[in-house]
């Protein structure tokens, strides 16, 4: 018998499967072992085909006998097309890495799953939204519901429901360790029934969770980021993807693809509900749930206790507003002293890592860039350090000019790292905590998530990774020490980041814990409608002056986005290429008279030098994703991105 097999390896441009014969009898799906030169990889069987009149190689051996469910298969299929990416490398995403070794057989320390009798109870305005989530007969569905709203209720009681239906769940979180509340909140309703998937594990316990998950036959609960939906179940009955407007549901490498589109063409293929969950949606998710009445809204605080925090914005450059200290105004000063007197907790947010953005010479103006990526270098001033945030080149700090060997060397800007120097300085006796991406083991949220939620530390610094989630509580108060930090990227998407980040993080106050909580925004721009919207936690204001602006612009939902990088070791070669690349596509769009698509001149990419090489860019719009679609095919690159949530 002959069969098609698609490797988990690229193994030429623009092939996608290859044919094999044996006499074992094999289905749609089954993953087996093939010869691909002189190696032996994971491949996975399409269908029987009719003998082929060349030669084919023999299948090895089979690697499970259980063949993947239907929808993973179709799912290869559809998302090499979706987002012209080689099938063997969408393949490769299905499948855990180290499939093809051989595993110690581990005991499962869980019991065995039971129906649980859980109850949810859910208030009037929940009930409501629920009632019309199961109305709506669009598969994929938006659950708009402001933060502290309950949207994990609703979660909770959909999950229930699909369990009792002997089916399994898919929900999607941004990270575990970032998600740690909800987690919990699952585990302990649903016990021995949550399987989690993370980074933090190791290749073999991947793989194991995996193989258990292709051979159960008892319904699940997958907890994960976006590579969740690749768990082999076969009973899937509902999709969650909670915070749906995080950037992390897109994959940046290759094959790049957005999770939420994959959640929508399982909801589709399964005709089972794909909820997409947040209190800040994406603007093209909001237009695009919209035009098929697919929004339901969730505007009520789950707790009856819950008021809107007091705002206070603060111009920074207001210099009579800092009298104590540069970084920390005399507002927010008083009112992490106030918390302190009354066994409160503080929460510092500011969007940048490290000790300080900027490290120059005043005499001759040097720079510390990167060598690889020429960008400026960040100071760590804790291990001494310059640290490049882009591919993680450090160095030592130098006691004098490289260029000038001038010593008036200065370090500009700040990070958390000094906020967290300063606030120590500021609140001795108080314990400080940063929470970003430089923290070492035993320091991350998670780690530490106890001490946070029961008030044991005071002063809570951190970047996005404390935005999301966090229900403290002891927290009285956040200061925003630079709302407007984000509004200066020169992205389409910088202004709903703002938005979003903002107003997540207002959200993590005003929870009906504490009669009187604040928020304190510093800013240089006072004035920004982007600041004004998140202030009064105001998202349909928002949407109504983002949506105007893209339509003006032909920007998502308008119009479809794709990003080109060629990337060589020289500029000069860089830039021939792309400029070739430039001329065969538009010669291309003349001849097959795709009139609704443009292609922006070559540009240096944002990270224009990294220590792959020199990168340039081409961005291409089209009203026709088709179009869009067959032009990309002649673009001989792997680094293509459709539909990419950032041009950065």
């Amino acid at each position: 018998m002959f069969y098609e097999v698609i490797p988990t390896k690229v193994f030429r441009n623009n092939a996608s499967t290859l044919t094999y014969f044996s006499d074992s009898n094999y289905a749609p799906g089954q993953i087996v072992l093939i010869p691909l030169g002189k190696r032996t990889i994971p491949g996975i069987i399409v269908k029987k085909v009719p003998k082929p009149s060349f030669t084919c190689k023999p299948i090895v051996s089979p690697l499970y006998n259980t063949p993947l469910p239907s929808h993973l298969l179709k799912a290869i299929f559809w998302l090499s097309s979706y987002y012209v990416s080689p099938l063997p490398s969408v393949a490769s995403l299905v499948l855990p890495l180290g499939i093809e070794k051989k595993r110690r057989k581990t005991s499962s320390s869980k019991e065995p799953a039971t129906k649980t009798t859980t109850e949810f109870d859910l208030n009037r305005a929940q009930s409501k939204a629920l009632s019309e989530i199961n109305s709506i007969s669009n598969r994929t569905k938006l659950l708009f519901g402001i933060t502290g709203s309950g949207k994990t209720n609703i979660y909770l009681k959909m999950t229930r429901d699909t369990l009792n239906k002997q089916l399994s769940v898919v929900l999607l979180v941004p990270e575990i360790a970032l998600t740690s509340q909800l987690v919990q909140v699952f585990e302990s309703s649903f016990p021995n029934q949550v399987q989690l998937i993370h980074s933090r594990q190791t290749e073999a316990e991947r793989h194991q969770i995996w193989t258990k998950l292709l051979e159960t036959k008892t319904s699940q609960i997958i907890i994960g980021p976006r590579s969740a939906l690749f768990a082999p179940i076969n009973n899937l009955g509902l999709i969650i993807v909670d915070e749906s407007h995080e950037s992390t549901y897109y994959q940046e490498n290759s094959p790049k693809y957005s999770a939420l589109r994959l959640a929508s063409f399982f909801a589709t293929t399964l005709n089972i509900p794909c909820i997409l969950g947040s209190a800040t949606p994406l603007v093209t998710d909001y237009y695009l749930a919209k035009t098929k009445n697919s929004v339901v809204l969730l505007t009520e605080k789950a707790k009856t206790t819950a008021k809107p925090p007091d705002i206070k914005i603060v111009d920074f450059s207001s210099r009579e507003s800092f009298t104590h200290n540069r970084y920390f105004s005399d507002t927010l000063l008083d009112t992490i002293s106030d918390n302190l007197k009354n066994g409160y907790q503080t929460l510092i947010y500011h969007n940048r890592r490290g000790s300080s953005p900027l490290t120059i010479c005043e005499k001759c103006g040097w720079q510390a860039l990167c060598p690889n990526c020429i960008l400026p270098m960040t100071l760590h001033a804790d291990s001494y350090k310059l640290v490049c945030h882009t591919c993680g080149h450090s160095e030592k700090i130098p006691s004098s000019c490289p260029d000038c060997h001038n010593p008036s060397v200065i370090h500009k800007g700040f990070g958390t790292k000094l906020l967290e120097s300063e606030l120590n300085k500021l609140f001795k006796d108080t314990r400080v905590a940063r929470f970003d991406a430089d923290n070492k083991k035993g320091e991350s949220l998670d780690s530490l998530y106890d001490d946070v939620k029961n008030g044991n530390i005071q002063i809570i610094i951190g970047t996005q990774t404390i935005s999301r989630g966090l229900d403290l509580p002891h927290l009285a108060s956040i200061g925003i020490v630079q709302a407007d930090s984000g509004l200066f990227l020169p992205d389409y998407s910088s202004e709903e980041k703002t938005f979003e980040l903002l107003t997540q993080v207002i959200g993590r106050v005003g929870r009906g814990h504490i009669d009187k909580a604040s928020v304190i925004i510093q800013t240089f721009q006072p004035d920004s409608p982007v600041i004004k919207f998140a202030t009064k936690s105001d998202y349909q204001g928002f949407y109504d002056y983002m949506i105007k602006k893209r339509k003006q612009q032909m920007l998502p939902p308008f119009t479809y986005l794709a990003k080109v990088v060629v990337t060589y070791k020289t500029e000069k070669t860089t830039v021939t290429n792309i400029r070739k690349l430039a001329k065969e596509m538009n010669n291309f769009i003349v001849q097959s008279r795709f009139t609704s698509v443009r292609i922006s001149p070559p540009m240096p990419c944002f990270h224009e030098r990294t220590p792959a090489g020199f990168s340039w860019q081409l961005i291409i719009k089209s009203q026709n994703r088709a179009h869009l679609v067959k032009l990309l095919t002649i673009a001989n690159t792997p680094h293509i991105s459709i539909d990419p949530p950032s041009l950065l």
